[in-house]
C-alpha cells in the first residue's frame, strides 16, 4: 500500500487538491482504478492533515448485466455514503444513435451527468481514478491523433458548474495498483460496454508496452517532460 499512498499524498500536497472541509465525490465506475482510489482515499483520510469527507457516486449507464452490488457492499464496509444514478446514456449512444465512434460522445455525456450527480450530493470536488499511465497514454493520444501536446491536469476547475476535478492517483503507476496485495481483495466489475477493448487508447497502451522493452524508464521520462514546462522548446 505504501507504493500507492506515498505517491497519492505527494500528488494531493503538490497540487493542493484538498481544502479543509471538502466533500469529495469519488467517481466509481466499477473498474480497478476508481475502486483503488476510493480505498486509498479512505486510508489517507485517517492521517490527512486536512480534514475532508468522502462520497461514492456511480452512473448506471443502462447496459444489461451490470451488477453494482459489490460496490454497494464495499462502500458500506468502508462507511462511505454511496449513490447510484440510473441513466440511459448507453442505449442512446449504441441503440438510438448507433454511433460509429461512440467513445467521444459517451465521455462527454458521462462527464456532464457525473458532475451533476456530484452537485446533487453536495460535493463541489470530484475525484477521478486516472493514474500516471493514463496521463502518459493521453499525452500520446493527443500527439498522434489530435496533433497537439496535451494531457489532463491534476486539478481542473470548471467555472460553469463551480466544481473542481482532482486526480489523486496522478503519480501512482498502474503496475503498483495491480501488484498491491490489498487491491487484489477489492471488487472489480467487468465493463459491459460494447466498445470495451476496441479503442485508440488500447492501441496506444500496447505501443507504450512495447516501447518500455527498449526504454525501461519511459514512464518517468514522459512524466518529467509533462511537468517541465520551463524547458518547452517549440515553434511559436
Amino acid at each position: 500500500m505504501k507504493k500507492i499512498l506515498g505517491p497519492l499524498r505527494r500528488g494531493i500536497e503538490k497540487y493542493q487538491m484538498i481544502k479543509p472541509g471538502d466533500r469529495i465525490a469519488i467517481g466509481l465506475s466499477g473498474g480497478k482504478d476508481s475502486t483503488a482510489l476510493l480505498y486509498a482515499m479512505k486510508r489517507f483520510q485517517y492521517f490527512s492533515p486536512v480534514p475532508f469527507e468522502l462520497e461514492g457516486i456511480t452512473l448506471d449507464m443502462g447496459f444489461d448485466g451490470m451488477d453494482l452490488t459489490p460496490l454497494v457492499d464495499l462502500c458500506a464496509r468502508l462507511k462511505v455514503p454511496y449513490t447510484i444514478k440510473k441513466t440511459t446514456i448507453g442505449p442512446i449512444i449504441f441503440e438510438e444513435r448507433q454511433e460509429k465512434n461512440p467513445c467521444s460522445l459517451c465521455a462527454r455525456m458521462k462527464r456532464g451527468a457525473l458532475h451533476d450527480l456530484a452537485i446533487e450530493q453536495g460535493c463541489r470536488t470530484v475525484a477521478l481514478g486516472h493514474h500516471a499511465d493514463d496521463a502518459i497514454e493521453t499525452f500520446f493520444l493527443s500527439l498522434f491523433y489530435e496533433g497537439r501536446i496535451n494531457t489532463f491536469s491534476p486539478v481542473t476547475y470548471l467555472d460553469r458548474k463551480d466544481i473542481t476535478l482532482i486526480r489523486p492517483l496522478i503519480f501512482v503507476k498502474e503496475r503498483d495498483i495491480i501488484g498491491d496485495p490489498e487491491m487484489k481483495d477489492l471488487p472489480v466489475i467487468q465493463s459491459t460496454c460494447p466498445a470495451n477493448g476496441y479503442t485508440k487508447r488500447e492501441d496506444i497502451k500496447q505501443m507504450i508496452k512495447n516501447l518500455r522493452k527498449t526504454i525501461p524508464d519511459l514512464d518517468d521520462r514522459v512524466l518529467g517532460a509533462i511537468q517541465n514546462k520551463e524547458q518547452l522548446n517549440l515553434w511559436f
